[in-house]
C-alpha cells in the first residue's frame, strides 16, 4: 500500500513542509502549507468522555476526526476517521514512556505500521516532563517509515504558543494527513 491509500477526502496536502501553530487559548491548532495558506484547523473538544479532535479544511468543512479508543487513554489508540466517507483510515498509537515519546501510525484495519514519530533524546524528554518550565523546551521528533528509514521531522520552536515545522522528505509510504494530525494531537495530549 502507498500513502495515497490513506488520503483524507476533501483536503489537498501536496507540500513537503507545513507549519502547525497552537492558539494562545486552549488546544486549538492550525496547519499552514509552505505558502502560509491554511490547510487544516483542529481543536480538542472539551468535556468529552473520550478525547476527540475534529479537523476542518480552510473553509470550515469537516474533513476528519481523531478520537480516543477509550475513556482514559494516557498510552493508547486514537482513530483517525474520514468525515466524508466515514472510513477509519489510521490509528495513532501512543507508547507511553518517561524517556521517549513514541507514536506509531498504523493501518486502521490490519494494524500494519505505516510510520513512527519518535522524540529525539531521553534527556530532553525527561526535562520537558519533569523540570519546572520544562514545557518551554522545544520538542523535536523524527518521522520514520515502516522500515525505520528517516522520512521527515517535526521541529518545535520556542514561542508563546506551540509552533512546529513539519518536513516530510519522502511521503511515498507515509500518509501526510495522519502525520499533520499526529503533530497536533501529540501536542494537545501531552500538554506541551
Amino acid at each position: 500500500m502507498t500513502a495515497n491509500t490513506y488520503d483524507i477526502t476533501g483536503v489537498e496536502l501536496s507540500d513537503d513542509r507545513y507549519t502547525v501553530e497552537q492558539s494562545l487559548v486552549r488546544n486549538k491548532y492550525a496547519a499552514y502549507d509552505a505558502d502560509g495558506e491554511t490547510v487544516l484547523n483542529g481543536k480538542q473538544k472539551l468535556f468529552k468522555a473520550k478525547e476527540e479532535f475534529p479537523f476542518t479544511d480552510a473553509d470550515g468543512n469537516d474533513v476528519f476526526t481523531v478520537k480516543a479508543s477509550s475513556i482514559i487513554d494516557i498510552a493508547g489508540d486514537y482513530v483517525l476517521t474520514d468525515s466524508r466517507t466515514g472510513a477509519d483510515l489510521v490509528v495513532l498509537d501512543n507508547d507511553f514512556s518517561v524517556f521517549q515519546d513514541t507514536w506509531t501510525i498504523r493501518d486502521a484495519d490490519d494494524r500494519t505500521v505505516l510510520a513512527e514519530i519518535t522524540s529525539r533524546g531521553a534527556l530532553v524528554t525527561m526535562a520537558r516532563n519533569y523540570l519546572p518550565f520544562g514545557e518551554w523546551i522545544p520538542h523535536e521528533y523524527e518521522i520514520t517509515d515502516r522500515a525505520g528509514n528517516h522520512v521527515g521531522s517535526i521541529e518545535g520552536q520556542l514561542s508563546l504558543r506551540d509552533r512546529y515545522e513539519i518536513t516530510i522528505d519522502d511521503a511515498t509510504n507515509v500518509p501526510k494527513g495522519a502525520t499533520l494530525a499526529a503533530a497536533m494531537v501529540i501536542d494537545a495530549i501531552q500538554g506541551h
